[in-house]
């Protein structure tokens, strides 16, 4: 729902409050005893307090926090005491001394790191499927991140928008991209939950030995068999197959953007069936369920001034043409693939590009070395746009609604209950 005049006055309204808080803590000044820090002990407890209370900064709070000229004098002087420096990612921060066990030569460049999944931020964040002078800002795509983990299916997602900011941090840029603002969200632990699922049905073991006397994965396989489903019961499309079933996918809380970790996962409409076939139900509806959180997300952030319209994925799952089909129709975004297929390293790789002037910023190096392809993808295609079936739109959004009631509902079943304890 698109907020009212009412409601963007009083998000405004609370973001100069909650910066006045920041400010205060800020300009306390030689609060130190014992070697504890307590101006920097009062900062922390300040954002705390705005994460708890505003998931994702609304562009007005973005550009209050810091202005032009101020300098992030707590973070300098903390960083001033270990000895060490801020820098933006890819900053030369010298080369490699003596002997490397990597083989490397003594002096190559060695750029300012980033973690795993910023790293393939750089790596995807600008890529584009047509050229175009006017092609959309990276203020305007979110980046997905998905991906395998040794230990089994362990599907991480995060989200990330790059939003355009007026203002640099006293020479240390923001987290991901310089001059630019991260706002990150997610949801914990979904690849977990589609292993659970999977894992815990009765008919996975079956279905496990399909798939590798056939030696396809076996969400190949549960995507053969919802096909399968689709011309078997005469569905108008497959999403439909689900709409007796529906998954709320807090299985471990809920991350962005409601920040709850007392959330709890439902699954709903289950019945005595054992069959693989409700295996791939459940498989789907759980999908859709990540989807849909997905949505509340891009929905959250668009409703507090970001322009989200194109989504970018990479990592295991932009090899799953269901899972990227689902969250194209219910998000309502067009997704573009990259073409390298291992985006966190092409961002490494970019970074030490930057190291070594190979380039003369980090943006530069990402506009040159990102691109849309068919190289992570198996489907054969650069972009997986929304369905164009107005039929389609109106089931998700349906079931969109079921899921946000499913929380609501869990909020309701909470009180009663703690109120039968009271």
């Amino acid at each position: 729902m698109a907020p009212t005049d009412d409601s963007k006055e009083q998000w405004m309204e609370e973001d100069a409050r909650l910066y006045l808080q920041i400010r205060n803590s800020i300009d306390r000044k030689g609060m130190t005893d014992g070697g504890y820090d307590y101006e920097n002990s009062l900062l922390q407890e300040t954002f705390s307090r705005l994460l708890r209370t505003k998931i994702f900064p609304s562009i007005q709070m973005s550009n209050a926090l810091v202005s032009k000229n101020s300098n992030y004098e707590p973070l300098k002087q903390q960083t001033k005491s270990s000895g060490s420096a801020l820098e933006p990612s890819g900053q030369s921060s010298g080369g490699v001394s003596g002997r490397s066990e990597l083989g490397l030569r003594a002096g190559t460049p060695v750029g300012t790191s980033l973690i795993n999944a910023h790293a393939g931020g750089v790596g995807v964040l600008e890529s584009v499927a047509v050229p175009d002078p006017e092609a959309k800002s990276m203020t305007r795509k979110l980046f997905a991140i998905a991906w395998f983990l040794s230990v089994g299916l362990l599907l991480a997602i995060w989200l990330y928008l790059a939003a355009n900011c007026s203002f640099q941090l006293s020479g240390a840029h923001f987290a991901m991209v310089p001059e630019y603002w991260l706002t990150e969200g997610g949801q914990s632990a979904t690849g977990a939950l589609m292993d659970y699922i999977i894992e815990n049905h009765v008919a996975s073991p079956r279905l496990a030995n399909r798939a590798a006397s056939q030696n396809i994965l076996v969400f190949e396989l549960l995507n053969k068999i919802l096909e399968s489903m689709v011309q078997g019961l005469n569905s108008p499309f497959l999403a439909a197959l689900t709409e007796d079933i529906h998954v709320l996918p807090d299985f471990h809380g809920n991350r962005s953007p409601i920040a709850d970790p007392k959330a709890k996962g439902v699954v709903c409409g289950l019945t005595l069936d054992t069959s693989e076939k409700q295996l791939a139900l459940l498989y789907l509806a759980t999908v859709q369920g990540i989807a849909y959180g997905t949505r509340h997300i891009v929905e959250h952030c668009n409703a507090h001034g970001h322009r989200i319209d194109t989504l970018l994925a990479c990592g295991g799952l932009s090899k799953n043409p269901l899972f990227l089909q689902e969250h194209a129709d219910i998000v309502g975004c067009s997704i573009v693939l990259p073409r390298e297929s291992e985006s966190v390293l092409l961002g490494a790789a970019i970074l030490g590009a930057v190291a070594s002037k190979k380039y003369s910023s980090l943006s530069d190096a990402m506009k040159a070395l990102n691109a849309a392809g068919q190289g992570s993808s198996c489907i054969g295609l650069m972009v997986i746009d929304p369905a164009k079936d107005p039929k389609v739109k109106k089931y998700h959004d349906a079931k969109y609604r079921i899921f946000r009631e499913l929380y609501e509902q869990q909020l309701s079943h909470r009180s009663i209950m703690a109120q039968a304890l009271a």
